[in-house]
């Protein structure tokens, strides 16, 4: 049987996601024993291999924006829901280290049209990296900004570095490691969303650290 490249780079991908995945499962089983050395090296594994999961995920979808542009399944979802649901993964991801919050702004829509899928992709990536660098407080919001259902991750952190709001403010190519290929594959789901012609957006500001906003049209 002859391969093709892309599909053998595309299957590998997928393999390692999953073997990774199970990894994931067996280290969220090892139980805490209230020793802190031993809980932040099995809590930082934990978040680490999940971080790769997703990782992985995301490159195997900008693997396939390259030939064809990404389709949204787009249906009727609650905002509300769909924050407080998030909030409570991050929650359970957190483990405790830091205070996780949810607010809805009252004029945020009961229902309102976006891929829960891929947003949610989204949001959890920006929530690893808050994990990663928030002090004591990570929190998920919805707004309305500019007619758009504006979905937020905001944390206590140092906020994000100069460079990186520059790539996103200027639409332009991020740093293919790290927080760069996290923020090219949001980039790339908010702009799948078009409602009209208007495309969503991703929008990154510091303010007492670091914010994260997908704007939905």
């Amino acid at each position: 049987m002859k391969f093709d490249g892309t599909d053998l780079y595309a299957a590998l991908i997928h393999e390692l996601k999953n073997d990774l995945g199970l990894l994931s499962m067996t280290i969220d089983g090892i139980p805490l024993q209230g020793d802190t050395a031993h809980d932040a090296t099995v809590d930082a594994a934990r978040l680490l291999c999940q971080n790769v999961v997703d990782r992985l995920q995301q490159s195997l979808l900008i693997y396939k924006a390259i030939d064809q542009p990404i389709r949204p399944a787009i249906d009727a979802w609650s905002p509300h829901d769909a924050v407080r649901e998030i909030r409570d993964r991050a929650a359970a991801l957190a483990r405790g280290r830091i205070r996780v919050e949810a607010a809805l702004a009252p004029d945020v829509p009961e229902i309102w049209f976006f891929d829960r899928d891929l947003v949610e992709m989204a949001l959890i990536n920006a929530i690893h990296n808050s994990l990663a660098h928030a002090r004591s407080v990570l929190r998920i919001e919805a707004s309305m900004t500019d007619g758009c259902l504006a979905l937020t991750v905001r944390d206590d952190s140092a906020g994000y570095p100069e460079h990186i709001l520059a790539c996103v403010a200027t639409n332009a190519p991020c740093q293919s490691t790290g927080t760069g290929l996290g923020l090219q594959f949001s980039r790339l789901i908010a702009q799948s969303h078009d409602n009209r012609g208007r495309r969503g957006e991703l929008r990154l500001h510091n303010d007492q650290g670091a914010v994260f906003c997908l704007l939905l049209p």
